[in-house]
C-alpha cells in the first residue's frame, strides 16, 4: 500500500507542471487604449475535441508559456491565432503550439489580440496591430523575469494571425499609439502560417479584410496592409508554410511576401504542399511531413536554440 502512494505522488509531481495551467497577464499595465466604453462581452464558441474558439474579444492578454530552466534557450515567440479577425483559434494555433515551442526550449507567449470592432474601438483597424507590437514590447521590458534574451524574440502566426505577424514584421518602424514607448517593436524573426498577406482582390481573405478595415476602407490601406508591399531590407527572417489547395486563403500569398523577401535580401525558407487545406495548425492531414520539425530546423541552423 505505502509504494502504491509512493508511486501515486511521483505520477502526481512529474504530472503537475504539465497540468499547471499557463500564467495570463493583461497586455497594457492600465486602461486599454484606442478603446471606448461597449458592452461587448467575450464569448467562447466550444469546438470539437474540446478546442475553444472566442470571438468578441476587447481585452487583449499574453498566456505564457515558459521554457524549462534546465533547457531553456533565451529565445521567445509571440504567437498570434487565426480565425478571420472575427475569432481567435486559441487551441491549435495557440496554446498547443506554445507546448510544443516550449519542447525546443522555446518560451512562448500566447497573444489573446483584440478583435475589430466598431463598438470597442474609435479605430478598429489598428486595435490587433497595436496589441501585437505592445506584445512584443512586454516581452522585452520583462524579459529578465521571463529569462528571455530581448534581441531573440519572433512572432507567429496563422491564417489571419499571420497577416499580424507579418504586418508586424513589415511596419514596426512607426509603431501604432501614442508614447509608444522607448523599446523596439521590430520581432528578430517571422513564421507565417498560412497567412494572409495582401489585401488585393485577386489573393486575398475577403473576410479578414472586411473584418479589419471594414465597408470605408481606402485604397491607401490596402496597400498599407498589404504586408508583401510593405517589405524593406529591414524586414526580419522569415519562415513560411502554406498549401496548393488552400481554397480559402490562396497560396499565392505567401508566394507574394517570399517574393518581396528575395527582391530585398531577406532570407526566407518556404515550406509549400500540394494538399491540406487551411487551419490545420501543427498537423497537415495529408503528409507525414512535420513542418513543425522543419520549422525547428530551420531555428537551429539561425541559432535561435542555441542558449
Amino acid at each position: 500500500m505505502q509504494t502504491l502512494l509512493i508511486a501515486f505522488g511521483l505520477l502526481a509531481m512529474l504530472a503537475g507542471p504539465a497540468l499547471a495551467q499557463a500564467p495570463e497577464v493583461p497586455l497594457y499595465p492600465g486602461p486599454v487604449p484606442n478603446s471606448k466604453p461597449n458592452k461587448v462581452v467575450e464569448t467562447r464558441l466550444p469546438q470539437p475535441g474540446g478546442r475553444v474558439h472566442l470571438s468578441q474579444v476587447t481585452k487583449p492578454t499574453l498566456t505564457i508559456y515558459q521554457a524549462p530552466k534546465a533547457t531553456a534557450t533565451g529565445t521567445a515567440v509571440v504567437i498570434c491565432p487565426g480565425g478571420g479577425y472575427g475569432i481567435l483559434a486559441m487551441d491549435h494555433e495557440g496554446h498547443d503550439v506554445a507546448r510544443r515551442f516550449n519542447e525546443m526550449g522555446v518560451t512562448a507567449f500566447v497573444l489573446k489580440y483584440r478583435l475589430p470592432n466598431p463598438a470597442a474601438q474609435p479605430d478598429p483597424s489598428t486595435a490587433p496591430l497595436r496589441d501585437a507590437q505592445q506584445a512584443l514590447r512586454l516581452v522585452r521590458q520583462r524579459a529578465a523575469e521571463w529569462g528571455v534574451n530581448p534581441e531573440r524574440i519572433g512572432i507567429m502566426g496563422f491564417s489571419a494571425g499571420g497577416h499580424l505577424a507579418a504586418t508586424a514584421g513589415t511596419l514596426f518602424a512607426q509603431p501604432v499609439g501614442e508614447q509608444p514607448g522607448a523599446e523596439s517593436v521590430r520581432p528578430a524573426f517571422l513564421m507565417l502560417i498560412y497567412p494572409v498577406i495582401s489585401f488585393a482582390d485577386s489573393i486575398t481573405h475577403t473576410g479578414s479584410r472586411q473584418n479589419l478595415l471594414g465597408d470605408q476602407r481606402t485604397a491607401a490601406q490596402e496597400i498599407r496592409y498589404s504586408a508583401d508591399r510593405q517589405v524593406s531590407r529591414q524586414t526580419p527572417p522569415t519562415f513560411l508554410v502554406h498549401t496548393q489547395d488552400d481554397d480559402l486563403v490562396p497560396v499565392q500569398n505567401s508566394l507574394a511576401f517570399y517574393q518581396a523577401c528575395l527582391q530585398h535580401k531577406v532570407p526566407a525558407e518556404m515550406h509549400l504542399y500540394p494538399k491540406g487545406g487551411h487551419g490545420f495548425g501543427m498537423n497537415n492531414p495529408s503528409t507525414k511531413d512535420l513542418w513543425m520539425d522543419r520549422l525547428q530546423n530551420w531555428l537551429a541552423v539561425n541559432g535561435w536554440l542555441t542558449k
